[in-house]
């Protein structure tokens, strides 16, 4: 896929996302557990790609939230990219989330199941 995706993922803490959101400020986390200044970019999925995301890297974390990102509200560059040496491109934010790009917040389960 070379073209910009309408929609991308992020999955969050709930409680940090909320506390963002409350804040008012742009949701600077790049991952759960690492900032966006640790890293330099804002780990995305595609609808596809979120539960192998989640196999691998949260199998059994508790309170996570899949944060439905409009791509065309982003006031950040989206880079569609393999950062890890594998050959799937995955969508990084090279900017801090801003909530109006937001347009749904869902719990990871209710997420998946969707999908399945």
């Amino acid at each position: 896929m070379t073209e910009r995706p309408e929609l991308v993922y992020h999955l969050a803490d709930a409680g940090e996302w909320e506390a963002v959101v409350a804040s008012g400020e742009p949701w600077r986390r790049s991952t759960i557990g690492q900032t966006l200044d640790e890293v330099g970019f804002v780990h995305c999925a595609l609808a596809h790609q979120v539960a192998g995301v989640v196999e691998r890297y949260h199998p059994a974390r508790a309170g996570v939230v899949v944060v439905t990102i409009e791509t065309a509200r982003l006031g950040a560059p989206l880079v569609l990219e393999n950062t890890s040496g594998g050959t799937e491109l995955f969508p990084h934010l090279y900017g801090p989330l801003d909530p109006d790009a937001v347009v749904a917040v869902t719990p990871l389960a209710t997420f998946l199941r969707a999908r399945t």
